[in-house]
């Protein structure tokens, strides 16, 4: 029997043929269906700017909710035209580089008929995607020309309403007109109110019990959440700022949430039927808005208090201060909502002329007079702690300059609204309570960032992490202070944004000025674009942390499974590192769109400072690659160069680091080890020689004192079976025997040691067996292979003992 496999895989092998051979037809044979598509997307384009246009250049006044709607055609249809075009540019490259393929034919001679068809098919299809190109650039251009147009518009009209002029709130005929039109104006505010009751009665009593179990539901969680927060923050988050900081952020959310579902709720409720006017279901997303807005400020304003935890406190408030104000939040957002809604409403039946600015005019003095309730009162309780405390500190100069500064703001506004400036009055008054959330989210968001890259700076990397890239507690916290400061102005840009929009330029102008940004910068034949940028760090940070990982894996894993020994190791894992950075830095460069070949001009502008005075630092740099590759010095080895002597610890880019007997660390240029003589004690052999020559009388027994010596040596545990000590008769010197007595040890580093440990042993040995010397002993201390003797100068004088030398430590 067959496995039931193979009754579906020849139907799946003809699928993939058939779909390998369609893709494998040419762009220029397809059919047009891309060329179509274009030519009715930039056909919608053209007459959707022409409207913009037309609408721009009629003599009537354009409202500014139409003006910002034309606005972000006008943005759409730059972005939708750059689309088009960037997706056209690889389809007419593709049909020019076809023809340059089929060559111009020779002067006198005509092409094969196939290929003439195929010729003339591919000019058509050249000249048609280039003509639609230019379209798009063209319409790319009149849109961004248009969004501009509507920008200069809004401007003027918010100039002109701001200088707009109307009778006074203080002259009687201000209030005869509004008593004229408050009849008409509560029949619209009636017949708005009874839509809604109307709206509310006609969804099932059911479905109100569901939604109003849904927002006890709701209440409760939020309160639960509230106090999980607290916990979660309190256990589970690392002491210190980022602990505060985090817990504002979730007050906030918490905050701007609850009231929001609960409006959605009530909504809900009224929109069950559907029997909901169009204007009056905008006006509920409005309000809903409205009230998601106020519960944000009240959010923001309790987190940054923090009335009832003080060291959990953001902003440095005495508590006197925090409890004083605890409650102006919430009274703040209660009279954003009043505010908001009354011109909502007022927008929705339409209300007469004086209607309009009555309300206006009541709604900045009722704002005015929140923000000025709110300064007086802390003034006053900063005033008592003062008072109180002498010794708290002094208010700062530029925060009385800003209180100045809405003191002064706030009368303005009063004095225009009662003179009738009542646009200018009420403008200046929002202004004043947005730039105060504006200002108020951004240090708590400022704060946050901080305190998350402290929180990063101080958490070290782990135990067995290899050469990490912020392995000192002075690089993270550098790499902190640096992403701290660029997150803090991005943040601030963003917040200039917010600022910026009520005049006109919304973050959605700055933002499409930024993204003219993508075009990049042509240097030469090189285009840098801030998207191939970005992909180039991110190549580069993928690029370096594989290495890193890749480094690990090799050091922990598959090198101590060799027959390396550890300063191999450590040279193999140097070398790599160096050569996979250079293939990370070059892959970044081609995801930049830098091809090796177009740094043509670095390798020149290099060779002329390498000439002048770059040479030393490439001499080392060879230097050290010739030394990890031919390792006639490698780390742990133990080196004399020009007087210096001691331990290799490290192999650098530029220099070697070596380590001497006194604990200091001497940096020795590479060029120095390829150039002059060095001596390598544990090259060939780590082992080190102890060698004693022990002058003893004529008459002393020469075998028993062989045997004596050598039995020394032997029960020395530090002296190597292999190769076995000896003990050997130079000869008679002065009428004295002169034994040559020789052992190997571990390591040279030992050597001084042991031959301490071996003279106290002989010393005594030769005591108990009545063998005296007359004279000192003399020892050579030298490494395998050994250096030749020197002739003996004095049967008294001692060679000098070289300093001892610690062993290599990691």
């Amino acid at each position: 029997m067959r496995p039931h496999w193979r009754g579906w895989l020849l139907p799946l092998l003809l699928i993939l043929l058939l779909a390998c051979s369609l893709s494998a037809v040419p762009a220029w044979a397809q059919p047009d269906d891309d060329a179509v598509t274009a030519d009715q997307r930039l056909d919608g384009l053209r007459k959707q700017i022409t409207a913009i246009q037309k609408t721009l250049d009629g003599d009537a006044d354009v409202p500014d909710a139409t003006l910002s709607q034309m606005k972000a055609d006008a943005l759409a249809a730059t972005a939708d035209a750059d689309k088009v075009a960037a997706t056209l540019e690889p389809m007419l490259a593709s049909v020019q580089a076809r023809l340059a393929e089929l060559g111009k034919p020779a002067a006198g001679t005509k092409d094969a008929p196939d290929v003439a068809v195929q010729r003339g098919q591919l000019d058509r299809t050249s000249s048609a995607l280039d003509a639609q190109v230019k379209l798009a650039r063209l319409l790319s251009v009149e849109a961004t020309q248009a969004s501009e147009q509507v920008s200069t518009v809004r401007r003027a009209q918010l100039q002109a309403r701001l200088g707009e002029r109307t009778a006074s709130i203080l002259a009687s005929s201000f209030w005869k007109q509004l008593h004229a039109e408050l009849p008409q104006n509560m029949q619209r505010l009636h017949t708005l109110g009874q839509e809604l009751v109307d709206a509310a009665r006609e969804t099932p009593q059911s479905v109100w019990g569901g939604i109003l179990a849904a927002i006890v539901l709701l209440l409760a969680a939020s309160v639960w959440v509230s106090r999980y927060l607290l916990l979660l923050t309190s256990t589970r988050v690392p002491h210190g700022r980022l602990r505060r900081s985090l817990h504002a952020l979730a007050v906030l959310l918490l905050a701007l949430a609850t009231p929001g579902l609960v409006a959605e709720l009530l909504a809900l409720g009224l929109r069950w039927d559907g029997n909901v006017s169009d204007k009056t279901d905008v006006f509920l997303s409005s309000l809903i808005g409205i009230i998601c807005f106020a519960g944000f400020t009240a959010g923001l304003g309790y987190a940054l208090l923090s009335p009832n935890r003080a060291s959990w406190r953001l902003l440095p408030l005495s508590d006197a201060l925090a409890h004083r104000m605890r409650q102006y939040p919430t009274v703040f957002a209660l009279v954003v909502v009043l505010v908001w809604t009354a011109e909502r409403v007022s927008i929705v039946i339409n209300a007469g002329l004086s209607t309009a600015v009555a309300i206006n005019c009541i709604v900045a003095l009722v704002l005015s007079m929140t923000v000025a309730f709110g300064l007086m009162r802390a003034e006053r309780c900063w005033r008592q702690v003062r008072a109180a405390d002498p010794a708290s500190p002094v208010t700062p100069l530029w925060l009385r300059g800003v209180v100045l500064l809405l003191w002064l703001t706030l009368a303005s506004s009063l004095v225009s609204l009662l003179i009738g400036y009542v646009a200018f009055g009420s403008f200046v008054t929002k202004q004043i309570a947005w730039v105060m959330v504006v200002v108020c989210s951004t240090y708590l968001l400022t704060v946050l960032l901080d305190d998350i890259c402290m929180l990063l700076a101080s958490t070290p990397p782990p135990p067995d992490a290899v050469n990490p890239v912020l392995a000192t507690p002075k690089a993270r916290d550098q790499a902190a202070v640096l992403l701290s400061g660029i997150g803090r102005a991005i943040v601030v840009l963003l917040a200039l944004m917010l600022l910026l929009a009520p005049f006109g330029e919304g973050p959605g102008e700055l933002f499409q000025r930024v993204g003219k940004l993508q075009d990049g910068l042509a240097i030469g034949e090189v285009a840098i674009r801030p998207a191939t940028v970005i992909q180039a760090l991110l190549v580069l940070v993928l690029g370096f942390v594989a290495l890193g990982l890749f480094k690990r894996w090799l050091q922990n894993s598959y090198l101590p499974t060799t027959n390396l020994d550890a300063g191999m190791q450590m040279s193999f894992l140097t070398l790599f590192g160096y050569i996979g950075g250079v293939t990370a830095v070059a892959l970044a460069l081609s995801a930049a769109g830098i091809g090796l070949e177009r740094i043509a001009w670095v390798a020149s502008a290099l060779s002329v400072g390498i000439g002048f005075g770059l040479q030393a630092v490439v001499q080392n740099f060879v230097s050290g690659l010739i030394l990890l590759a031919e390792r006639p010095v490698k780390v742990g080895d133990w080196v004399s160069l020009g007087g210096v002597e001691g331990d290799i610890r490290r192999i650098n880019v530029r220099a070697t680091e070596i380590q001497l007997g006194d604990r200091s660390t001497v940096i020795v240029p590479n060029s120095e080890f390829i150039t002059k003589t060095v001596r390598n004690v544990t090259h060939a052999n780590p082992l080190g020689l102890v060698q004693l020559k022990l002058p003893l009388p004529l008459s002393t027994d020469a075998d028993e004192a062989r045997a004596l010596i050598l039995a020394a040596f032997v029960e020395n545990h530090d002296v190597l079976d292999t190769p076995a000590p000896s003990v050997q008769l130079d000869g008679i010197d002065n009428g004295y025997l002169m034994f040559n007595a020789t052992g190997y040890v571990g390591s040279p580093r030992l050597a001084y040691g042991v031959r301490s440990n071996l003279l106290f042993d002989l010393l005594k040995r030769l005591h108990a067996a009545n063998m005296p010397i007359s004279k000192p002993s003399t020892m050579v201390l030298s490494s395998v292979p050994a250096q030749p003797e020197a002739p003996p100068i004095s049967a008294v004088a001692a060679a000098p003992a070289p300093a001892p030398v610690p062993p290599l430590t990691s």
